[in-house]
């Protein structure tokens, strides 16, 4: 049977994404339950230089305004490396677009912290595209949080499109070569990585949680709109 268009009758949600992100909407659209729609406008940024990274939010409201255009139940700030940039930037960034559009916000770090707290891990790994620097604001933030890092494993990639290229494969096999005993959940970070295909056959083969960016938006943002439905298939945080 072929199903008909999403149009999003019960939610529609927007979401705020780099520009440069070839990922997260396809992955969005498969993890999407029927009646629940995704609805992107797009804020500059194609590298990972402090300066890139925060002049992403320099237009939030201008863009959240665009969004605001077709009614959405939520909007969504998406970017793991701007939200966690530092443990106020979540609140911030939510404040001004919910300032302008008068629509509840939430971002990326918004929900991974939700989804560590509802799966109790105080303990996790993180493994990225990232380079350096932005894995150690990432350490911290979460730290501030109350969620230690055992181990950090980046591969200093700078450009979206380039992240986009990595193989499922190779964050399965990065996931699997550092495992820790003390790991309560492995975090696979960042919008633009090809992660979503390998959570349940990790979480198959290591038996603790294994959390995506996009996965964690999209489950966070469904409850925010009161969608409870589980998601199989793609890890014990969307079965929930």
């Amino acid at each position: 049977m072929t199903l008909g268009p999403n149009y999003g009758f019960f939610a529609r949600i927007g979401v705020l994404i780099p520009s440069g992100n070839i990922t997260a909407e396809p992955q969005l659209h498969t993890l999407l339950p029927p009646g629940v729609s995704i609805h992107t406008t797009r804020l500059k940024l194609t590298g990972s230089s402090p300066r890139q990274l925060l002049s992403m939010i320099e237009n939030v409201e201008e863009a959240a305004l665009l969004l605001a255009d077709l009614r959405p139940d939520l909007i969504v700030f998406h970017c793991t490396a701007v939200s966690t940039w530092n443990p106020e930037m979540d609140a911030a960034i939510c404040q001004r677009i919910e300032n302008v559009t008068g629509i509840k916000a939430i971002t990326t770090a918004s929900a991974l912290i939700n989804a560590f707290r509802t799966l109790h891990v105080q303990r996790t790994v993180l493994v990225s595209p990232y380079t350096d620097a932005i894995n150690q604001r990432e350490v911290a933030f979460l730290e501030h949080y109350g969620i230690h890092t055992s181990k950090v494993v980046g591969l200093g990639i700078d450009h979206p499109v380039d992240m986009h290229t990595v193989e499922p494969s190779v964050w399965e096999s990065l996931v699997l070569e550092n495992q820790c005993s003390d790991a309560q959940a492995y975090f696979v970070s960042c919008t633009a990585v090809r992660s979503l295909e390998v959570i349940q056959s990790l979480e198959d083969s290591i038996g603790i949680p294994v959390l995506t960016s996009n996965q964690v938006m999209l489950w966070h943002a469904l409850r925010s709109v009161r969608v409870t439905l589980p998601i199989p298939g793609y890890g014990k945080l969307l079965r929930i």
